[in-house]
């Protein structure tokens, strides 16, 4: 463990950190610290059984309960390690969420960041990777959305946090040279994933035989990117280390989903899994409502800056995803 180099994950309990955290461990290349506020946005219980797993790995992962909002822990967590990777993914997530809770976006994605920057600065590390989303791209007409693209227009408070991010990070690696990789992720899904995410909480209404929503008439696609393939991704940019100094990346499957066609392909892999019954008719369970504020009609990722630079882009069909995604269901979460 001594001889390893210290990686730090940020947001290790949320669903992103635990599967990054679970690779790089059974990986057995980095020494892994992870970090979370544990809060209670969605199940604590998810995420104490994402960390349980991860501790019985028995690898050399550290975890510490703490906050990246809290400036005097961020600087003691770094003072105390001498950590060659930074990989931050602690956020408030959620575009609904950020309506009528903006204190929280404010304090994790700007203050929160601003403390991992600052703390970088004065600790250098060889690599600062961060998340960003899909949803800086607000409602752009060009499609797919590539990182040359302008992101001057978000249409939510979230999706403005994480402009705010890729801005203030290309600040600093211009005046401090700090090596800088940004990521935008596009609609990420899988086993163990966030209860508020549209392919869980539709589930979840499912099978308490509740109707579902589907905002714009159903008229909206989403590039969903399996859990796995955006793990893949970050791993090859830790290993391969950064190209510039300040890096921009889409992590997305290329392959616009549209909603409706989305909720028969969830409504058959929980028929599949006997988590619904046979003679299922996922029709009757759809209501159809206009679009909602913050939200937006399509994201599409380019992904061929990822690809030139690292060689990867993400390809799991929605269908495979999703069928892995009820197994799981099926197998844990109702335990939770």
């Amino acid at each position: 463990m001594q001889n390893k180099k210290k990686i730090l994950i940020t947001g290790s309990s949320g669903f992103i950190g635990a599967s990054l955290c679970h690779r790089l461990l059974c990986d057995g290349e980095l020494c892994v610290i992870g970090i979370d506020n544990m809060n209670d946005y969605y199940s604590v219980a998810l995420k104490q059984q994402r960390l349980k797993q991860l501790q019985e790995l028995q690898k050399d992962f550290v975890f510490v309960q703490g906050d990246i909002s809290d400036k005097e822990f961020v600087d003691s967590l770094f003072r105390e390690n001498d950590f060659d990777i930074v990989v931050n993914l602690a956020a408030q997530a959620g575009v609904r969420y950020s309506i009528d809770h903006p204190d929280a976006y404010i304090s994790s994605n700007i203050i929160g960041f601003y403390n991992i920057l600052e703390a970088v600065r004065k600790h250098p590390v060889s690599h600062l990777i961060y998340a960003s989303s899909s949803s800086v791209y607000g409602n752009s007409a060009s499609v797919p959305f590539s990182v040359e693209d302008r992101t001057d227009q978000p249409v939510s408070l979230y999706a403005a946090t994480k402009k705010s991010d890729e801005l203030m990070a290309h600040t600093y690696s211009h005046l401090y040279h700090i090596p800088s990789t940004g990521l935008r992720f596009f609609t990420v899904y899988g086993p163990a994933g966030r209860p508020d995410m549209a392919y869980f909480s539709f589930t979840e209404k499912l099978l308490r035989g509740e109707k579902i929503r589907i905002f714009n008439h159903g008229n909206c696609e989403r590039d969903f990117t399996y859990i796995d393939d955006i793990v893949e991704g970050i791993i090859r940019i830790i290993n391969k280390g950064p190209i510039k100094e300040y890096n921009l990346y889409n992590i997305g499957n290329s392959h616009p989903e549209n909603l409706l066609e989305f909720v028969h392909i969830l409504s058959d892999a929980l028929v599949k899994n006997e988590l619904l019954p046979a003679a299922f008719k996922i029709r009757e369970h759809l209501d159809l409502v206009e679009m909602q504020p913050g939200d937006v009609v399509t994201t599409y990722a380019d992904t061929s800056a990822l690809q030139r630079d690292y060689g990867f882009h993400p390809d799991t069909p929605l269908k495979e995803g999703l069928e892995r995604f009820a197994r799981w269901y099926k197998e844990n979460y109702r335990e939770l």
